[in-house]
């Protein structure tokens, strides 16, 4: 090529690390790719320019990466997952790739501070909760160890709703992360995939004689995949995460534009639109549940296709698919990848049927999350005949023969061919598709050892005893460049004068630190960067909320999902509870203490909501309390996401994490606040236990009852009795329903409190002594402040375990067995081949 050399030297302007480089580059970008100058620049601009030069530098090696896997004919991982909750990418690329203090002097030099920058920066928030932030710290370590891999979503152009509190309650408006543009993306036109929808399937005999089928009349939409860069930490690996949108197959009727009617001519472009516009569109309607499942398929045939396509550009048979291909079900959301890559084999290229099967089984994997039965998705028979009729025939059929193999293990139990089938036959027949996810793949994983063991012996159970080869435990982790090196740069340098920054990628080395715990000097230094870290969160809180908190006092943090079994009912019960005794009991003391709550509400989960405005109400009550003012304050911190979170975690004294045992499948905030040297209350519940068995029973605050004792309770359990017992309890529920808190509508808390005192299906009564018993042990333990920061510390140094490089680690050694490839700094020689995407 006669322009290589003006490619060389221009790729040497864009690998150079220096702040003079750097800031070069953000000029130009500024300047050439923004059309802007420093008069006319706004924050947004700077913000832009800044992502595009260190996008610059992930570029480079994002191509060497792809066109790597592509020249060794490597095995890859690919993730499927409806969520990815990234968040903000300019400081974890910054450090990922050992540019972030480079950065920050080059930012410096042209009298800007980085940190207005950082903070223009929209959060990528395409996900609820855990699922999607465990997507995001996966491809994170993915990319650190190594591994070619790639996710595969949903771009969304509105994602997780932006949350509001108005008239002390959750207001939910469109959260607009590509209202200026995503400069991380580059979209991928040319890599469009075709999918269809509705039709009919029709049996057809082929030219050879053979019985086929057809799906005909079906109605199309096209997936255009935008791919962000993911990079690893300290390497030259760049793994791509691809993102489908939704587009019409024919954009534009003109014919019907020059007749004059302007909405018919864009009306299919903007039905097909639909598909990928809001993350979980509320499906408690018939049009909300048929768009959830288009979304879904949409999704995973555009995905199912591009993996195929990229395997046929080394193969001309699928005999090595499943020794080349590893695809991972990140929970139910993906499942439709089983009958859709059978779909693919069998229609599209002509494999039989058992041919097509054992490479689906011997290719895919899936991640059970959940242990609720509202979460194990079904999807009506209707629904999937009309929307996915080819997909409907494919299922029946691979229920037929699943069905006749266990009717031989299991001889005569027509009991147990009912609860492992694929359709429900009771009531409106619905397919199971955690079963179908199952029966598809060689593994299946929970993500805490109890949940694994819930799994195998209750709900799973029927499958655990035909397939238990294919069960195995993978608990969750979180990657510490994100939630440690990056949001809490005073404790990682704390820890990197003493012990190196080894446990960047190999978090077992933070043991090291363990002796420190007896230094009096360490843990002087540890207290103060806690206390930095409060200072910097009462800021944040003045700016959200104009309160004035006390950083002297205990942080006691509970941030999460809105949901019942997550029990912040149990919570703000209790901080109303410690209220009244400050008010009734004059020997009653407790160390000043802010209460922290944050998280969002599904839209349509009316009580859900209902708890974030009992928690509204009673921080209104209390904090106008002067009398208890010093001692007790209570803050909902509205919005909870990525961003804000690498706010809290650093703060925080106390992570409460305080599910109904036998309901989280793990959790990772969790791990997140130990991470930050945070001390646990929690029940025994979820990856709780393994936190407990790695950080010592003494450093951590376990209560309540076990997932075996609240099975146990059964219908005998009588939550009216502890309200009865406990006169201070009495008198706060009471003061709940009765309107205290919501003078302008009295009966507003009648739900909440009714379902306390009759089903109490989160057992938050019983547990509610042992709850306050616990907290009276955390008050006592603060005062002591030196065992405090020694548990403190302890908590950090025994956290290793829960590394997101640890739990790929396990995925990659028992699922995927695929190789690591070290991306080398020189460039290779071309092979000549077709692109690498």
């Amino acid at each position: 090529m006669q322009n290589s050399k003006l490619f060389k030297d221009w790729g040497l302007f864009l690998k150079g690390m220096d702040p003079g480089s750097i800031e070069l580059s953000f000029a130009n970008h500024l300047e050439y790719s923004l059309s802007k100058d420093q008069y006319t620049a706004t924050m947004r601009d700077l913000y832009h320019s800044l992502a595009l030069t260190i996008r610059d530098r992930l570029v480079e090696r994002w191509i060497r990466t792809q066109q790597s896997y592509y020249d060794e004919d490597v095995k890859r991982v690919y993730y499927l997952s409806a969520e990815y909750l990234m968040g903000r990418a300019v400081v974890n690329n910054m450090i990922n790739l050992g540019m972030y203090e480079a950065t920050r002097k080059a930012i410096d030099n042209v009298h800007i501070d980085i940190e207005d920058i950082i903070a223009e920066e929209p959060d990528m928030g395409l996900g609820n909760g855990g699922l999607g932030r465990l997507a995001a710290c996966f491809l994170d370590s993915m990319a650190t160890l190594e591994l070619p891999a790639c996710g595969y979503g949903i771009r969304y152009e509105f994602g997780i709703f932006d949350q509001y509190i108005r008239g002390m309650k959750q207001v939910e408006k469109p959260e607009q992360w590509l209202q200026y543009g995503n400069p991380w993306e580059i979209a991928r036109p040319e890599r469009r995939q075709t999918v269809k929808f509705y039709g009919r399937a029709e049996e057809i005999v082929g030219p050879d004689g053979e019985l086929k089928v057809e799906w005909k009349d079906a109605e199309k939409v096209v997936g255009i995949p935008y791919d962000t860069p993911i990079g690893g930490f300290g390497n030259n690996t760049v793994n791509t995460l691809r993102l489908w949108s939704a587009r019409s197959s024919r954009e534009f009727k003109l014919h019907f534009f020059q007749d004059g009617d302007y909405l018919k001519a864009v009306e299919e472009k903007n039905i097909s639109e639909n598909i990928s516009k809001v993350l979980y569109p509320n499906d408690q309607f018939y049009e909300g549940k048929e768009l959830r499942l288009k979304q879904q398929y949409f999704f995973v045939s555009c995905s199912i296709q591009d993996i195929v396509r990229r395997y046929r550009t080394c193969h001309d048979t699928f005999d090595a698919f499943p020794d080349k291909t590893a695809i991972q079900m990140n929970d139910t959301h993906p499942s439709l990848a089983v009958p859709e890559l059978m779909r693919i084999l069998v229609d599209d290229h002509g494999l039989t049927w058992d041919a097509a099967w054992d490479i689906t089984v011997r290719t895919c994997a899936y991640t059970n999350h959940t242990l609720l039965a509202e979460a194990l998705e079904k999807w009506s028979i209707a629904l999937m005949e009309k929307l996915l009729p080819r997909h409907l025939m494919i299922i029946y059929e691979i229920n037929r023969r699943f069905l006749r193999d266990v009717s031989v293990i299991f001889i005569k139990d027509e009991d147990r061919l009912r609860r492992m089938s694929l359709i429900e036959e009771a009531g409106e027949k619905k397919i199971r598709m955690s079963h179908l996810a199952l029966v598809g793949s060689h593994s299946v994983n929970g993500v805490a050892e109890l949940h694994t063991r819930l799994l195998k012996h209750g709900v799973l159970k029927d499958f655990f005893e035909m397939y238990p080869e294919r069960f195995t435990n993978k608990t969750n982790g979180v990657t510490p460049r994100r939630w440690l090196l990056a949001s809490n740069p005073g404790l990682a340098r704390l820890i990197a004068r003493q012990i190196g920054q080894g446990w960047a990628t190999d978090l077992d080395e933070l043991r090291k630190i363990e002796p420190m715990a007896d230094d009096a000097d360490f843990r002087q230094a540890w207290t103060g960067v806690k206390f930095n870290n409060k200072e910097a969160l009462v800021q944040v809180v003045q700016d959200i909320t104009r309160l004035t908190v006390n950083p002297s006092s205990i942080f006691d943090i509970q941030v999460k999902r809105i949901h019942e079994y997550k029990r912040q009912l149990l919570n703000i019960l209790h901080v109303v509870y410690c209220w009244l005794k400050l008010k009734e009991n004059n020997g009653f003391d407790i160390y000043p203490r802010t209460f922290f709550f944050g998280g969002k509400a599904a839209p349509g989960y009316v009580m859900a909501k209902r708890i974030i405005q009992l928690i509204c109400h009673v921080a209104a009550a209390i904090n106008r309390d002067r009398t208890t003012r010093d001692a007790l304050q209570v803050v909902f911190l509205p919005n909870y996401r990525v961003s804000l979170a690498e706010k809290i975690f650093p703060a925080a004294d106390i992570s409460e994490q305080i599910s109904t045992a036998g309901y989280e499948a793990s959790g990772t905030s969790n791990m997140k606040f130990s991470l930050n040297g945070a001390l646990t209350v929690g029940t025994l519940d979820g990856a709780n236990i393994e936190i407990m068995e790695e950080v010592g029973e003494e450093n951590i605050f376990i209560f309540g009852l076990s997932s075996e004792e609240v099975k146990a309770m059964g219908a005998d359990y009588n939550p009216r009795r502890y309200y009865e017992e406990d006169p201070i309890l009495k008198t706060a529920i009471d003061l709940i329903r009765n309107g205290f808190f919501s003078p302008d509508q009295q009966d507003l808390f009648h739900p909440l409190v009714d379902g306390l005192l009759t089903t109490d299906q989160y057992r938050i009564m019983a547990d509610f002594a042992a709850y306050h018993q616990c907290h009276m042990d955390v008050d006592a333990l603060y005062r002591d402040h030196e065992r405090w920061v020694r548990k403190s510390i302890l908590n950090v140094a025994r956290i290793g375990k829960f590394s997101s490089d640890r739990t790929i680690r396990e995925y990659n050694r028992d699922v995927w067995k695929v190789e690591p490839l070290t991306i080398t700094k020189e460039e290779k020689p071309a092979a000549g081949a077709p692109s690498a995407s």
